[in-house]
């Protein structure tokens, strides 16, 4: 799978989703739901076809499910997730919690539990999508002396370019979901968020109301940026309650 940061995702009106699933009855369904939601999608049915289609054009998203007869979806996925920044929403079944939580902590942006209401599909894929729009456009050029950067320890997050480095200037690459609750928490300080207000910051008000994707992300950020992940001090948990950012931040 070479050259996938090609297809990470243009923004423009019109979305396409590439649907990758290896049951017809699933395939047709999922393409009839999009379509009546005014989005164009490209329905595969193995790994090799995703990367044809791919290769062949330019994908919004990638909708995929993680149990597929003869492969795993979970490797495809993170394959995938090395060479893009597409957007990737994940779909397994309702007792596969472990592979929930797996797929999200090494690949997705989001996670689905089959059976999908189609209603439930629409509007996770039009959270995501809206997502990736407002953070894949920087609002300033590098040289630009009037942009909005918060520090905070050996971090400098910077809103107008979508981006966080260290101070000498070595970038770390997040996700947007990382990004988007990074930089709720980082502008708020000391604030305690409960799990249903981080989830509203990177999925919307769509989501559901109890969802372990925000303890994956919250791992995710603590092992990319944490001195100690096992003993954070930027990203605290408030037991019974939810998280904090606990360190001092600056605008600079």
């Amino acid at each position: 799978m070479n050259d996938l940061l090609a297809y990470s995702a243009p923004m423009h009106s019109l979305h396409r989703i590439l649907v990758l699933d290896d049951e017809p009855d699933v395939l047709a369904w999922i393409g009839a739901v999009l379509s009546e939601g005014g989005l164009q999608h490209t329905a595969v049915d193995s790994g090799l076809a995703m990367q044809r289609a791919l290769r062949e054009q330019p994908h919004s998203l990638v909708l995929m499910d993680l149990r597929l007869r003869g492969e795993d979806g979970l490797s495809l996925a993170r394959e995938l997730r090395r060479q893009s920044t597409v957007p990737i929403i994940m779909m397994s079944g309702k007792g596969d919690e472990a592979d929930r939580v797996l797929g999200l902590e090494l690949a997705a942006d989001d996670y689905l539990v089959k059976p999908i209401s189609g209603r439930e599909l629409l509007a996770r894929v039009r959270a995501n999508l809206r997502r990736s729009t407002e953070l894949s456009q920087p609002v300033a050029r590098p040289d630009d002396p009037v942009r909005e950067r918060y520090l905070f320890g050996d971090w400098v997050l910077d809103m107008s370019l979508r981006s966080l480095s260290r101070n000498d200037g070595v970038p770390c690459e997040l996700t947007r979901g990382e990004f988007a609750l990074l930089a709720a928490m980082v502008c708020r300080p000391q604030r305690i968020w409960s799990r249903d207000e981080l989830i509203a910051q990177f999925r919307g008000s769509e989501a559901e109301s109890y969802d372990r994707s925000v303890d994956v992300l919250i791992l995710r950020l603590r092992r990319k940026i944490e001195p100690n992940p096992r003993q954070p001090t930027y990203i605290r948990t408030e037991r019974g309650h939810g998280y904090v950012f606990g360190v001092t931040v600056t605008r600079g």
